[in-house]
């Protein structure tokens, strides 16, 4: 289930990917309105990437001709972050990755981190421990097309790095794992040594941030019965998220991958319909324990 932020790195991606995407067409990948991604697209701008819009009954949208997406996929105020807390270390490892990763940060970001003073070193995962180092070459060799050899917990591996993508306060590095033959995301927190070897490669195309959304493992899988018709329901998680199935014309089964609970309450009071819980249980508790808080909420407030 993406978030706004997260939606903004896959639209990212995609813009790579193609020369040119139809309105219609894109906003389908992203399972949004049109009118949501042409706010989408206005944001992209004012973060400084240089988005062209086609008009009339075919109308859709590319990037600039000769511009290219930074190896590095966050948003404004991720980019920020990290990049002032790696000056804010005192160590000189800190000090190279930082001008490795604002390298490849668009030129208004990097405008940010030069205007910007009091964040603080824990900002640069917000729960994460990487090291500032290791995300530098990581960067670098994105940017670069270098192959790279690191260590991770099931074993070396020997990978050509495409971008690097920070979701829900977790950083990804998206690569072709050389040894396996495939699209492969490792987590930055828990690769070691990564090293450049030198050898060049020539960047494939491919949807870095939806993969890292799609292949993500989140807490919770929930699914509910909602007493509304599935067309209906969908009007809602067109924007939100979230897979619907019709049982009849009154009723569909609506499941939900997210981390969090607070999200598909949200959804859920959005839908105004009556549902059940199926699973699981601690969903059904959460619940409970909602609205006997906001039942005394509404006591005291008499």
């Amino acid at each position: 289930m993406a978030s706004t932020s997260e939606r903004m790195l896959r639209l990212l991606s995609l813009l790579q990917t193609h020369r040119y995407w139809p309105g219609g067409e894109l906003a389908r990948r992203l399972a949004v309105s049109e009118r949501t991604l042409r706010r989408d697209i206005d944001r992209l701008r004012e973060l400084g990437y240089p988005v062209e819009a086609g008009r009339g009954v075919a109308g859709g949208y590319q990037l600039r001709s000769g511009a290219a997406m930074p190896p590095l996929l966050l948003d404004d105020d991720e980019a920020v972050a990290i990049a002032v807390a790696l000056r804010g270390s005192a160590h000189e490892t800190a000090a190279q990755a930082l001008a490795k990763v604002v390298q490849v940060m668009p030129a208004r970001l990097q405008r940010r981190v030069d205007a910007v003073r009091d964040y603080s070193v824990p900002a640069v995962a917000s729960g994460q421990s990487v090291d500032a180092a290791a995300l530098g070459v990581l960067a670098l060799a994105c940017r670069d097309g270098e192959r790279l050899r690191f260590a991770y917990p099931s074993g070396p591996r020997h990978v050509e790095p495409h971008r690097l993508v920070s979701v829900r306060h977790r950083w990804y590095l998206v690569a072709w794992d050389l040894d396996r033959g495939d699209w492969r995301s490792f987590r930055v927190d828990r690769l070691r040594d990564p090293v450049t070897t030198g050898a060049r490669f020539r960047q494939r195309e491919f949807d870095a941030a939806g993969y890292v959304l799609r292949e993500r493992p989140t807490r919770h899988r929930i699914e509910v019965v909602v007493h509304a018709g599935a067309e209906a329901v969908e009007k809602v998680t067109a924007q939100t998220g979230g897979r619907v199935f019709a049982i009849d014309d009154g009723s569909c089964r609506l499941v939900l991958d997210v981390d969090e609970f607070d999200w598909p309450v949200l959804i859920l009071t959005a839908i105004e319909a009556e549902f059940e819980v199926v699973e699981p249980a601690s969903f059904r508790s959460y619940l409970h324990k909602l609205t006997a808080r906001m039942g005394r909420a509404t006591a005291r407030s008499r």
